[in-house]
This record gives structure tokens, C-alpha cells and sequence, in this order.
């Protein structure tokens, strides 16, 4: 459909814009870069589209006019969802601007420590990361690549698999130390769990023991990894240690494990990016995303190529 007989002109709009923020033509064609007689000729050319009044002409400046003032609320909504859209897109001068989304675990825990070799020298790559747990639409939002955590390949994306984890038991000192020394995974079941949304990982540890582990009231849960492990580190529980995501906690100090027993957590961690060619940007940070994780380069070049489909 077309909407440009039904839209009034852009120009005009920002002169309109510009000379309702600072209250005159003259500061309005100053911001512009326009004549003090070119934002008057723009907001002329407004009020006849229009039909109406914007402007109260004064001595001093001007004033909106009621129904001016309701065109500016609007003109600013239009603006700022406009400038909020494009800069999904736009790549600052000096680098390429590449958006990854992926949980906020994954961020802190995984991606914050290699931010730097992600980003390389300068100009290098700028990443924007996004921090949330639900599943995007790449193309809707302007997405480049996601890190997600599941147990397999998404539709209507191409998806590589990073790393596995394998996990065990891990609590604080304090904690650590009342708990039970042995062989009995059972001894740990005298002490509250500790599990993100999934507790997959807490069953398939104790199904490896020979036990049915099903969350109780004592146990807690938290929607996020980080919490979780801030939470084993308070003392308020055991939780399962998911290298790598919990590598710099054990190495610190802060959590120490409790069994030494591994099991392989159901769930893995992918990277997904749309269908299509992506932009050397992303591919780029895809690259070296895939080199952290100690991927050969067959699959990263498989992941990228065009014609991979969703596994």
C-alpha cells in the first residue's frame, strides 16, 4: 500500500520537530544547518498539509498551539522509534557492529572474559551483546548470531554446537565442609539443591548414581546460572558446577567440589545465526566464537556456509 499521500512531509516534520524543542526558527535552522527562512518555508509547508495552526508566531520565538503540541508528542514517539529501529543496523565509523544475543549466564559467565579477543585490535568488531532468555526472531530484530542452551538444532535457523558440559556437585567451603564424605550420592540429598529452570542436569547426575532425583520443597531454583552460582556461593546449597560457565568460581576458590563423579549435561550450548549469507562481520566474530570453543574449522565452515540448513 502505498502511504505517501497520507504521510505529511519528513523535512517539514523535522523542522517542525526541531523548532518546537528549542522554541524558534532561528535556534531550529542552527541544529538543522538549514536558513532561518528554510525551517519557515518547511513549517508553512506543514500547517497547509495539515489544515491547521502548529505555531502561535511571537515576539520571541514561538509556542505551540494545542494541537501543535499534540503533533509534537507524536512526531518525537515517530522519531525515537525510528532512530531506535535503525540503530539496530547502523555501524559506528572506525568499526563493524555485530549484535549477539544469548542468555545472561552466558554473557557474564562465558562471553565477558573473551570479549576482548572476540572484539580483535582496533578498529576491530564492536559487539553489542543481548542479554535475554527467550528465543529471538534474527531477522525481525537485526540480529546477527545467538548462544542459546538446548538439546538441539533450532527450525528455521542454522545452528552449530559450541561445548557440552560436564557436571558436578560443587558448594562453598563452609558448606563443603558438613557435608559427608563417600561414595553414597545420597549423602548430598541431607542438603538443599540448587538448579537453574532446567533441573535436567541434578536428574541425570543422580541417574548415573543409581537414584531418581526429583526437585523437592527445600531445593531452590533460580531462572539464571549466575544466580545459581551466587547462591552455592552463599551457602544455601549444593549446585551442579557447569564448566565452562563455572571454571573462574571453582579456579577462585569460591565454590570447591563436593563429588567427584561427571555426568554429561542433557542440554548444550549452540550457536545460531538466520539462513542466508551472513555479513563478514559476523562471520568474523562466528570464527573466533567457534576458536574459543576449540571447534575445528571444517564446522564453523560448514555453520557458515549458505547453504547449511537448521540440524
Amino acid at each position: 500500500m502505498d502511504h505517501s499521500s497520507t504521510l505529511p512531509p519528513l523535512e517539514s516534520l523535522r523542522a517542525f520537530e526541531a523548532a518546537a524543542r528549542t522554541g524558534s526558527f532561528s535556534a531550529a535552522a542552527l541544529a538543522l544547518n538549514l536558513t532561518h527562512g528554510a525551517v519557515s518555508r518547511q513549517v508553512a509547508r506543514l500547517e497547509h498539509w495539515l489544515g491547521l495552526r502548529v505555531f502561535l508566531r511571537q515576539a520571541r520565538g514561538v509556542a505551540l498551539t494545542p494541537e501543535g503540541q499534540h503533533l509534537l508528542t507524536r512526531t518525537q514517539e515517530a522519531f525515537a522509534l525510528i532512530a531506535d529501529t535503525s540503530d539496530r543496523w547502523r555501524e559506528q565509523r572506525g568499526a563493524a557492529v555485530v549484535r549477539l544475543s544469548a542468555p545472561p549466564s552466558i554473557c557474564s559467565l562465558w562471553l565477558m572474559p573473551r570479549l576482548a579477543a572476540l572484539e580483535g585490535p582496533a578498529p576491530g568488531l564492536r559487539i553489542v551483546l543481548q542479554a535475554e532468555h527467550r528465543r529471538i526472531d534474527f531477522e525481525e530484530e537485526g540480529v546477527d548470531l545467538g548462544i542459546r542452551c538446548g538439546r538441539g538444532g533450532a527450525p528455521g535457523r542454522n545452528s552449530l554446537k559450541l561445548f557440552e558440559e560436564w557436571c558436578f556437585p560443587i558448594a562453598s567451603s563452609g558448606l563443603a565442609a558438613s557435608i559427608a564424605t563417600g561414595e553414597d550420592a545420597q549423602r548430598l540429598l541431607a542438603h538443599p539443591l540448587i538448579h537453574d529452570s532446567d533441573a535436567a542436569g541434578w536428574r541425570a547426575w543422580f541417574a548415573a548414581c543409581g537414584l531418581d532425583y526429583r526437585p523437592r520443597p527445600q531445593d531452590r531454583r533460580f531462572d539464571d546460572y549466575n544466580i545459581v552460582l551466587d547462591a552455592a556461593a552463599h551457602g544455601l546449597g549444593i549446585a551442579l558446577a557447569r564448566p565452562p560457565l563455572a571454571q573462574e568460581q571453582l579456579a577462585g576458590g569460591r565454590l570447591l567440589p563436593v563429588d567427584a563423579r561427571t555426568v554429561l549435561n542433557p542440554v548444550s550450548y549452540w550457536l545460531d545465526r538466520p539462513t542466508g549469507a551472513p555479513r563478514p562481520a559476523a562471520a568474523t566474530l562466528a570464527r573466533r566464537i567457534a576458536a574459543e570453543a576449540a571447534l575445528a574449522g571444517d564446522e564453523i565452515d560448514g555453520f557458515l556456509d549458505v547453504q547449511a540448513r537448521s540440524g
